[in-house]
């Protein structure tokens, strides 16, 4: 499907299910019908119902490096899956003047409502296989069929565990359960998948499971009330501020270039690092990178990224998870 057809399958879907932001409001309700788990390609947003409470302008002024990035996401946000080239290219290039917050965002409370024409876990598996050729980002819509999640807040209240223990390991975690559901179709409200992403990246699963009772879920029930406060009504939503207390922010997928000039917007003087363009520098980085990722970090275009990380598979360099709708490649 090219990109043109799909964008007109999308308005499409988005009119059936009266899943835009903008709809009139059906008679029958009180508010307008938005499903968070269709998340709009046009726009690039995972959208929350309309929420009328009144903002309230918090602080996040950038401390120690020129600039603050605080994030709203959430782990089955498939537009925050979408920019992950970009974000990752973000970090390598200008990382040295940014620090960046992760919060949670609340995506999906559970299965309580019929909003938007989505009533059951299954109504979302081909928009998932439809977002995935469209952000060209494998996902696997099947985890809707086969294993589907009740609720977004476990993978959200396990990722606050995360970062009590170290906000570094926290990323990788939250990188790991999304490769889970994204691309190998589990649910990452149990216990035992959220478990073995612990052990992988290093952290204490016992002491997880037990923050996830207690301080974890306070924190996370902050994030929510903190996005509220800020008025944040979908994801990715990314706010950017300077010192100076000058903010602009970022909603929905963006491009690299839309990334890269509200940094040099909010900081002038900003310089990039070069990246190691190298296959090793690169996965020394990241030991997981889609072809997307790989093709943006690398400055490669992608006929010739994907040639290459063939040929290192077949030299047993690389590994590859494999799905219907793309690879994710692995540093042995």
């Amino acid at each position: 499907m090219t990109k043109t057809l799909f964008k007109f399958s999308a308005l499409v879907l988005c009119f059936i299910l009266k899943s835009c932001s903008g709809q009139e409001k059906p008679k029958n309700m009180e508010k307008p019908s938005t499903n968070p788990l269709l998340c709009n390609p046009e726009s690039g947003i995972c959208e929350l119902p309309t929420d009328t409470s009144s903002q309230t302008n918090i602080s996040t002024k950038a401390t120690i490096k020129p600039l603050k990035i605080t994030y709203f996401t959430d782990p089955i946000c498939s537009s925050c899956w979408g920019i992950e080239p970009q974000l990752r290219k973000l970090k390598l290039e200008y990382g040295h003047i940014f620090e960046i917050e992760y919060h949670m965002g609340g995506l999906l409370p559970d299965w309580s409502y019929n909003s938007g024409g989505i009533s059951k876990p299954s109504d979302v598996a081909t928009h998932w296989d439809e977002v995935s050729q469209y952000y060209e980002m494998p996902i696997d819509g099947d985890v809707w069929l086969e294993d589907p999640l009740d609720s977004s807040y476990p993978p959200s209240i396990a990722f606050k565990a995360a970062q009590l223990q170290d906000t570094d390991k926290a990323i990788l975690f939250l990188r790991r359960i999304r490769e889970m559901v994204f691309l190998e179709k589990k649910n990452i409200c149990k216990w035992e998948n959220l478990q073995i992403a612990a052990n992988q990246v290093g952290l204490d699963a016992p002491k997880m499971k037990t923050d996830m009772q207690t301080t974890a879920k306070s924190k996370f029930i902050e994030d929510l009330d903190l996005g509220k406060k800020l008025g944040v009504r979908g994801f990715p939503t990314l706010f950017v501020t300077n010192q100076d207390g000058q903010r602009i922010t970022l909603y929905g997928f963006k491009t690299y270039q839309g990334f890269e000039d509200t940094i040099l917007q909010l900081a002038p003087s900003a310089t990039k690092k070069p990246i190691e363009n190298s296959w090793q520098s690169i996965f020394e980085k990241f030991k997981t990178l889609t072809l997307t990722e790989y093709a943006t970090l690398s400055n490669t275009p992608k006929i010739d990224a994907e040639l290459l990380l063939k040929n290192l598979a077949n030299e047993h360099q690389l590994e590859t998870y494999n799905t219907k709708n793309g690879k994710l490649w692995i540093k042995k």
